[in-house]
């Protein structure tokens, strides 16, 4: 299967496309930021007009997975326009020209797209109400998508790994503060199903071969506080735990508003798999055994100069 994988520099685009070059012919749609990677690296600006045509008909792909976003919620709330036209506009364009041309597609979501204030797990039939410009423009893009490409795969996700320039996860962002011997805070009331982005990327391969299509949650089957899972990383990683600050949310001074409670139901997924999905502890016991074998260095080496 030949795979275009939008976003190829980002975390999930990164580790899927590194994963899947054994099995799948890949090749990544990237700005500026790879070099020397082991799979083909078309250099293109998203948000340039006409762009998916050019793409897709230089590659000529079996399916693309559109990992491009942008992510930093910060970033968001600062170019409201930016995060417009790539999370919301420019996937539905995608979108209708992959159904134009047969190719499969699917999206990557978030599991930002709820408000938080539910009690108990947020399945796929649950009333989106995203509270930033990210997981507004996100949710777009959702509905942008699914109009455009009824036979779309939409995966709403929450996933950690090593980055390109380690420091995107939320694990990177404790390893280094505690590395460093500094306070790192750790939100006690924002709680979330972390999946780790390896087993994140195999789940999705396997919805290819199932064949799914619309909305599905693809997060891990454990949930926790994410000052708990900082206090997870850290005994990982045999660092001191002292150093993480327990801390609401509220207190922050964070701009975009994130939501307390972001448990998502996994059954739909697991019900169309056929087998159970991990949880953030196998995880990190992967996430530190690339850690060993230089995974990390690895894919630094990957980034442009």
């Amino acid at each position: 299967m030949k795979i275009l994988v939008t976003g190829a520099s980002g975390l999930l685009g990164l580790n899927l496309s590194l994963m899947e070059i054994g099995a799948h012919s890949i090749v990544g749609v990237d700005r500026s930021k790879l070099a020397g990677t082991p799979f083909e690296i078309i250099k293109a600006d998203l948000l340039d007009p006409e762009v998916e045509h050019r793409i897709l008909d230089t590659v000529k792909p079996d399916t693309v997975i559109h990992t491009a976003a942008l992510a930093n919620l910060e970033a968001c709330e600062e170019q409201p326009e930016t995060a417009r036209l790539l999370n919301a506009e420019m996937p539905g364009e995608l979108a209708a020209v992959c159904a134009q041309r047969g190719i499969t597609m699917m999206h990557i979501s978030t599991d930002a797209v709820f408000d938080g204030t539910k009690d108990g797990v947020y399945t796929e039939e649950d009333a989106p109400n995203p509270q930033g410009i990210y997981a507004q423009t996100k949710l777009a893009g959702e509905r942008n998508v699914l109009s455009a490409n009824p036979g779309a795969l939409v995966v709403r996700v929450n996933f950690f790994g090593w980055s390109l320039s380690g420091t995107r996860s939320l694990p990177e962002f404790f390893i280094n503060k505690l590395s460093a011997g500094k306070k790192a805070q750790g939100f006690t009331d924002v709680f979330f199903c972390p999946l780790f982005v390896g087993d994140l990327a195999e789940i999705l391969i396997k919805t290819f071969a199932q064949g799914l299509s619309g909305i599905y949650h693809v997060v891990g089957s454990e949930s926790l506080s994410k000052h708990d899972f900082g206090i997870a990383v850290a005994r990982q990683f045999g660092l001191d735990e002292r150093l993480i600050e327990a801390v609401s949310v509220e207190e922050s001074t964070l701009i975009a508003r994130r939501s307390h409670n972001l448990r998502l139901s996994i059954h739909k997924l697991s019900t169309a798999l056929g087998e159970p999905v991990p949880g953030y502890s196998t995880g990190l016991d992967r996430f530190y055994t690339q850690y060993k074998q230089g995974y990390p260095q690895k894919m630094r080496s990957y980034q442009q100069v």
